[in-house]
């Protein structure tokens, strides 16, 4: 029979080369309804701030059982793997579709036909992953549901009258952001993994609250620590630039993140809103916003310094408007170097970096 794969020419081109064939797309989905009792228990959760449990535990079983049932279709097809998992949700008529869809590779016809991987990265990023000395195992992620809440945004709003950072605010979202990292660190211990790579962070509205999801490949590397104890490194360099660094010998550490939320504060805000009629710098913005974005490298430069890092590569800051408020995020991968580390291969093929393009388009 004819294969029916998501995978693109240079995504084949770059399996082969690893002695993997296409297979058949895979999907598994769920659907989920809050429930009363569960609707009831968040919304007196949100009151407070901080993480919503119930809410959190309601997509981590939607994603698991969708997740579940792709990689069931997958072993009924004979996949050795699943490459490019996605875990998505959408809302149906008050109702929530977890959704996992992937593409099954295969081994050569002569050798056992059995799954033994699933990972988030298209084939692009696996020739990366496996090139770079990465043996994935399993596509993990981790959640958190949370809410400012209501207490906290009264206090945040009075203390959004003074200019500078507002810590309760800051503190809701630098726990949540690292809620999430260590789940999807324990969930690839779980596994038997010591690192998970290629982590994409997403943030999505969900049952009135907000949902902060990084997945990622669980994988295990041979000169990385093993073991129940060693806490599995975490990054999210794209597979491409692992395999650079890698060539070069140095091994990510840890995946790093700062928060802080800052407010221009009403004295400030009026001041600006009349500046802004005349042309020129409103200088109480541009401190500010200096300040803000200081204090989150810095938060992040002192974290790498904790752990023994050699740099930190791939820092990026955002910027998010929650109302009167502004959110200032770092993130970066805290690497070292590593005596001894290559990759298997001098070079990687141009398949392996070309970006597939949409020929239909909307």
């Amino acid at each position: 029979m004819s294969v029916m794969t998501g995978l693109s020419g240079n995504e084949i081109y770059c399996l082969a080369l690893k002695g993997l064939r296409p297979g058949e797309l895979v999907l598994g989905n769920s659907v989920f309804s809050m429930g009363l009792i569960g609707s009831l228990a968040a919304g007196f959760r949100g009151l407070v701030g901080g993480e919503v449990p119930q809410i959190t535990q309601v997509i981590l079983e939607g994603r698991t059982e969708a997740f579940k049932r792709m990689a069931s279709e997958a072993s009924q097809r004979g996949g050795v793997g699943i490459t490019g998992v996605t875990s998505e949700l959408r809302h149906l008529q008050g109702n929530t579709e977890f959704l996992s869809v992937g593409s099954c590779v295969h081994r050569h016809p002569d050798q056992p036909e059995t799954l033994t991987f699933s990972t988030s990265a298209d084939g692009q990023e696996l020739y990366c992953q496996l090139d770079a000395g990465f043996e994935p195992i399993q596509f993990v992620f981790g959640n958190v549901a949370y809410s400012v809440g209501v207490g906290g945004g009264l206090l945040g709003g009075l203390k959004a009258m003074a200019r500078g950072e507002i810590e309760e605010f800051s503190d809701v979202f630098n726990v949540t952001r690292h809620l999430a990292l260590q789940r999807i660190g324990e969930q690839a211990m779980r596994c038997g993994a010591n690192a998970v790579i290629g982590i994409e962070t997403r943030t999505m509205q969900f049952g009135g609250v907000n949902e902060m999801m990084m997945l990622g490949t669980a994988s295990r590397h041979p000169q990385l620590p093993a073991g129940p104890d060693a806490a599995p490194l975490t990054s999210d360099l794209t597979n491409e630039e692992l395999w650079n660094l890698v060539h070069i010998g140095y091994m990510p550490l840890k995946l790093l993140l700062g928060t802080a939320v800052y407010s221009l504060g009403l004295v400030g805000g009026v001041k600006s809103m009349f500046k802004s009629f005349s042309r020129g710098e409103i200088g109480e913005l541009s401190s500010l916003i200096y300040d803000a974005r200081e204090h989150a490298i810095g938060l992040i430069r002192s974290e790498a310094q904790a752990i023994g890092a050699d740099d930190v590569v791939g820092v990026k800051t955002h910027i998010h408007e929650h109302g009167s408020l502004l959110e200032f995020m770092a993130i970066g991968t805290a690497v070292k170097k590593m005596p001894g580390l290559t990759t298997l291969t001098p070079a990687l093929p141009p398949q392996a970096i070309i970006k597939d393009k949409e020929t239909w388009i909307a």
